[in-house]
């Protein structure tokens, strides 16, 4: 039986596309996000193997200053602002109310997990209109340490109690499952992009493209 549903939040639950927007004011490219949210996840994973903890927030910077650099672009502190800005003031999926509204009438615990701060997270959730859905959320600030490495997966399980195989974590990142699965949590994959999942990883439990209909599998599943 299923009791918690974790969710990742960035481009899981909220939608990219105006990060998207931004960023085409300044490349053409329209791979460029997806190189960016790259440079940054190696960048905290490195950081997260070699046991140290830097705050989402300046990574994104970071990588944010090397992809200008890259293309001899300048990166002033007003566009600096204006594209990491938009980050707190992403839309969620029009799926997610739906589906995190189901998942509690069936009395299944729904749980915010993201790499994002603590402070970055209340505003998405608020601006998002999110924030009274969720019954909780948590940050990789608690454990200074980010996803996929087990910390946050296994800080969660302790703090509000719950088994591992009686959580699902939800997330189109292959690499958050991935983690999430090592952790002994039932793992959902929803696809929000065209995108392999990596055969090198484990395998999904669930996986699909509408977050209702995956709620719906979510609820069946272990009934």
């Amino acid at each position: 039986m299923v009791n918690a549903v974790l969710f990742d939040m960035n481009e899981t639950v909220l939608d990219l596309s105006l990060l998207k927007e931004k960023f085409a004011e300044h490349f053409e490219d329209k791979h460029v996000v997806k190189y960016w949210f790259a440079k940054l996840l190696h960048s905290s994973t490195v950081i997260g193997g070699m046991d140290d903890y830097t705050d989402f927030g300046k990574l994104a910077e970071a990588a944010l200053e090397s992809i200008f650099l890259e293309d001899d672009k300048e990166l002033t502190d007003e566009i600096k602002t204006d594209i990491l800005g938009s980050f707190r003031k992403l839309p969620a999926y029009d799926d997610v109310t739906e589906a995190l509204e189901l998942l509690k009438e069936h009395d299944i615990k729904v749980i915010a997990v993201t790499n994002s701060s603590y402070e970055m997270l209340e505003k998405q959730l608020t601006n998002s209109g999110l924030k009274d859905l969720f019954d909780v959320y948590y940050s990789v600030d608690s454990v200074k340490r980010y996803k996929p490495f087990e910390a946050i997966y296994q800080y969660v399980l302790n703090e509000e109690k719950i088994k591992a195989d009686e959580t699902v974590m939800v997330a189109t990142h292959d690499w958050d499952l991935y983690g999430a699965k090592k952790a002994g949590l039932t793992t959902a994959y929803i696809k929000r992009k065209k995108d392999l999942y990596n055969p090198y990883y484990l395998e999904p439990d669930l996986a699909g493209g509408n977050l209702v209909d995956l709620a719906e599998d979510i609820i069946r599943f272990k009934s």
